[in-house]
C-alpha cells in the first residue's frame, strides 16, 4: 500500500504524521549550532623556534631563512608566511584543502629535525603544531584600570576572572593576552662588579645554586616515618639580597653589594592598553561542538555578574565579540 492510498483512507493518521515532522523538523532547527565558517581542519602546520637574546635580524639570517628553504619543497604547499621577532622566529605552512593535516604536520618534523644541526647551538628546538581552527578566540573581554598596573590586573585576571569564566556553558578554554607576572628582577650595577672582580656568570650560578628545591628524601624509625623537605626556594628580596655570589679569604660578596633586588614583572618589554589606560585581554575559546552565537551570548550575560567581583576602579568590557 502506498503512502498516498494511506492517507487518503485514513486521513486523521496522515495529518497527525504531518503536525509530527513539522514539529520535529523546528525543534531539530532550534538546536542546531550556528557558525561562521563550516567546521572542517584546515592543513595549516605552525612551526615556532625561540633563539633568546637574538635579534630579529639574526633571527631571520639563522632560523627563519633557514627552514623556509627546506620547506619551500613539500609537496601541497599554497603559501608559507614567517615572522622574525626579537628571540623567536614563527613560520606558517598552509598546504591545499585535500591534504590531510595529521600527513602536512609528519613531512613538516622530518623536514626540520633534517636541518637542526644547521640551526645554532643556543637556539630551542623548533616546536611544530597543527593549527586548529576550534582553538580561536571568538569572543574577546578587555579587563582595563587608569589606576591599577599590568601586573595587578594580570592577577585579577588570572585569579578571579579565569576561573569564574571557565565554568560558563559552552566555554573550552581562557587565556590572558598580554599577561605579566610576578617575578623577582635583579639590577645588576657593572662598576660594582668590576670593583668586585664579578662576572654575570658567577651570579648566575650563584642564583640557580641557591634557589633550587632538592628532595630531602625521608627518616624511617622502628615505627615511624618522616617525609624530609628542604626549603631551598627563595621569596623575598632580602633572601635573594643575601645570596653569597663569590668568596675568599678575605671577603664575601653578596648579591646586594653589586645590585638591586626587586619584585616586578617578568617580561617589562611589552604594554597592553585599551582605550588608553592599562588593560589586559581575556579570550573566551568555545567548545568544539557549541554554538559561537549562544557562548558569545552567554558571555555578554556574564559581564555585569564578574563587574560586581572587580576591585573598585577595574572595568570589564567586551572588546571583541
Amino acid at each position: 500500500m502506498k503512502l498516498s492510498e494511506i492517507s487518503i483512507r485514513r486521513p486523521v493518521f496522515a495529518s497527525v504524521m504531518s503536525i509530527a515532522i513539522i514539529l520535529f523538523g523546528v525543534i531539530g532547527f532550534t538546536r542546531l549550532p550556528v557558525r561562521e565558517y563550516p567546521d572542517i581542519d584546515p592543513p595549516i602546520v605552525s612551526i615556532t623556534t625561540l633563539y633568546r637574546g637574538a635579534s630579529s635580524s639574526v633571527v631571520e639570517t639563522e632560523i627563519t631563512n633557514v627552514l623556509e628553504e627546506q620547506l619551500a619543497t613539500l609537496e601541497g604547499i599554497k603559501t608559507i608566511t614567517s615572522s622574525s621577532q626579537d628571540q623567536g622566529s614563527s613560520i606558517t605552512v598552509e598546504f591545499e584543502l585535500g591534504r590531510d593535516v595529521d600527513e602536512a604536520g609528519n613531512d613538516v618534523r622530518d623536514r626540520v629535525s633534517r636541518i637542526k644541526g644547521q640551526l645554532p647551538r643556543e637556539a630551542e628546538d623548533p616546536i611544530v603544531a597543527k593549527v586548529d581552527a576550534n582553538a580561536q578566540p571568538i569572543f574577546w573581554l578587555a579587563l582595563s584600570s587608569d589606576r591599577h598596573s599590568l601586573l595587578q590586573l594580570s592577577e585579577t585576571a588570572e585569579l578571579v576572572l579565569k576561573e569564574r569564566l571557565q565554568r560558563l556553558p559552552g566555554i573550552g578554554s581562557v587565556f590572558i593576552g598580554g599577561q605579566r607576572r610576578y617575578a623577582m628582577r635583579v639590577w645588576l650595577d657593572p662598576l660594582r662588579m668590576a670593583a668586585r672582580g664579578v662576572t654575570t656568570s658567577d651570579v648566575e650560578s650563584a642564583i640557580r645554586l641557591a634557589n633550587a628545591e632538592i628532595p630531602g628524601g625521608r627518616v624511617e624509625g622502628d615505627q615511624r616515618e618522616f617525609a624530609v623537605r628542604t626549603r631551598g626556594e627563595l621569596a623575598s628580596p632580602v633572601e635573594f639580597a643575601n645570596i653569597i655570589v663569590l668568596q675568599n679569604q678575605n671577603d664575601r660578596v653578596r648579591l646586594g653589594d653589586i645590585g638591586e633586588v626587586e619584585i616586578g614583572a617578568e617580561d617589562e618589554r611589552t604594554i597592553a592598553r585599551y582605550n588608553g589606560v592599562n588593560a589586559v585581554g581575556l579570550g573566551i575559546v568555545k567548545q568544539s561542538r557549541s554554538s559561537t552565537v549562544t557562548t558569545a551570548e552567554t558571555v555578554r550575560n556574564a559581564i555585569p555578574v564578574l563587574s560586581e567581583v572587580l576591585p573598585p576602579g577595574m572595568r570589564l568590557q567586551t572588546a571583541y565579540d
